[in-house]
């Protein structure tokens, strides 16, 4: 076995740590989608989220809405406007400002994804960390022990809605 470094240093890099996993769950996240037809990275579910309950929004209200910064969700907005998922503007009290909102396709996509890929997903991490218990360090072990034993997709995948193909 590979000396896990990061693990055995355990508080001091805590932070490296979630930044991790969170880039494992993602990346299982983004395979799932995929396999579903929905070419669009884990990261960007938060804004059409955010964006399906309460479009238009400005750049600004965005970031505070997901918790990241101004220039993490222009990047998204202007990836999403590419794909034809989100369309901006001018915001009318301010034209310095664009406030973005879903296109139809966009909307077709998080119908979609509420239907049949978030219910999955929530499903397969609530079952992923239901046994975790004890100091935090432990459950982050655990959890990287069970992701490396059966990642997140293959887990998500069993949940999803019968009328998909499976391999």
């Amino acid at each position: 076995m590979v000396d896990d470094l990061v693990r055995r240093m355990g508080h001091l890099t805590l932070g490296s740590r979630l930044k991790r996993i969170g880039e494992r769950l993602q990346g299982d996240v983004t395979r799932l989608s995929a396999r579903l037809g929905l070419d669009i990275a884990a990261g960007q579910y938060p804004l059409l989220a955010v964006l399906a309950g309460t479009e238009p929004a400005s750049i600004g209200a965005l970031a505070r809405r997901v918790g990241v910064s101004q220039p993490a969700i222009t990047r998204s907005v202007t990836q999403l406007e590419a794909a034809g998922l989100v369309a901006t503007a001018a915001d009318p009290t301010d034209q310095r400002a664009r406030v973005v909102r879903l296109t139809e396709a966009g909307r077709r996509l998080v119908d979609r994804a509420e239907r049949d890929l978030w219910p999955a997903i929530e499903t397969a991490v609530r079952r992923l960390c239901a046994d975790l218990d004890g100091p935090l360090l432990d459950q982050l072990d655990a959890l990287e022990d069970a992701l490396a034993a059966r990642p997140l997709d293959a887990r998500a995948r069993d949940l999803l809605p019968e009328t998909e193909p499976r391999p």
